[in-house]
């Protein structure tokens, strides 16, 4: 049976390792795939029952049961100390990433409390010690190591209309079929590497899209991200400097997701050559 690994990293870098080894046993996890929804209704007067609105998953709850194992009682004492060094509640989120044979996948985790070591001859001894960990995900889903990338590629479009006088429009865009494998809709992020006028992203399928209403200059870059909580609209200039460009967007963009599946998603701009990369990952309910 392939055995589980856990590790876990919180923001001041430091990291541990929960497998089937010495010295931190992972014995159990307990929340991989539980996860509690608040289902959404609303009535009406007369009416028999509910009619049904949506469903909010509730942030992940998750244990981790670990046993110590130690060369002596001073290595047990150096292990339960960084133990609760990496598993520190002061510090916030931290990145867990869990593997299972050829399956590895990453969720934020903050720590609710210091570990607990358990008492007693059956928890605790002089080269054992059994602890739990216990962490709450705010957001529920899994999300793969690596992102999904693409760069899309560039081309012209020329446009002639019938007016009392020649006018020619010029436009540049491509369009590419992504696929959504997980489980639930997924944020996108998207880089636009000017130079380029006017840029805006398309998903086809619904007509949602988001359109910059600035211009980009050579060197200059600008970042959308669709993410719930982090929404970015910005322009990073050659030195690195970020600026806001929120008040650039049109008013009638949505932040949207790809939906679970086939998504066309597409990029045009009314001039420039620029390089346009998106990327994604695929959220998951379980592993």
């Amino acid at each position: 049976m392939t055995a589980e690994k856990v590790t876990f990293t919180n923001t001041r870098g430091q990291s541990i390792e929960l497998s089937n080894g010495r010295p931190f046993l992972l014995q159990s996890i307990i929340g991989k795939a539980d996860v509690g929804a608040d289902i959404q209704t609303q009535t009406a007067p007369f009416q028999d029952g509910s009619t049904y609105i949506d469903t909010h998953l509730q942030p992940r709850a998750m244990s981790l049961n670990v046993s110590i194992l130690a060369a002596n009682q001073e290595d047990l004492l150096y292990q339960r100390q960084l133990l609760a060094s990496v598993f520190n509640p002061k510090l916030g989120p931290g990145l867990l990433v869990y593997t299972k044979g050829n399956t590895e996948r990453e969720i934020k985790a903050v720590v609710e409390n210091v570990p607990v070591f358990g008492v007693g001859s059956d928890n605790n001894g002089m080269r054992f010690q059994r602890t739990i960990v216990n962490l709450l995900c705010p957001s529920p889903f899994w999300e793969d190591i690596l992102a999904e990338n693409y760069k899309l590629e560039d081309f012209v479009s020329n446009f002639r209309f019938s007016f009392h006088f020649p006018v020619r429009f010029a436009t540049r865009g491509d369009s590419k079929m992504l696929v959504n494998k997980g489980d639930v809709p997924t944020p996108i992020h998207v880089e636009f590497r000017g130079p380029v006028v006017n840029p805006r992203i398309t998903n086809l399928n619904t007509g949602e899209f988001i359109r910059v209403n600035r211009e980009i200059p050579t060197g200059y870059k600008l970042i959308l991200d669709t993410s719930f909580g982090n929404k970015r609209v910005e322009i990073v200039g050659p030195d690195g400097i970020v600026q806001n460009a929120f008040h650039y967007i049109d008013l009638a963009s949505t932040f949207f997701n790809l939906d679970v599946g086939e998504n066309r998603f597409a990029f045009i701009t009314d001039s420039g050559n620029p390089e346009v990369y998106v990327e994604y990952k695929h959220r998951y309910l379980s592993v």
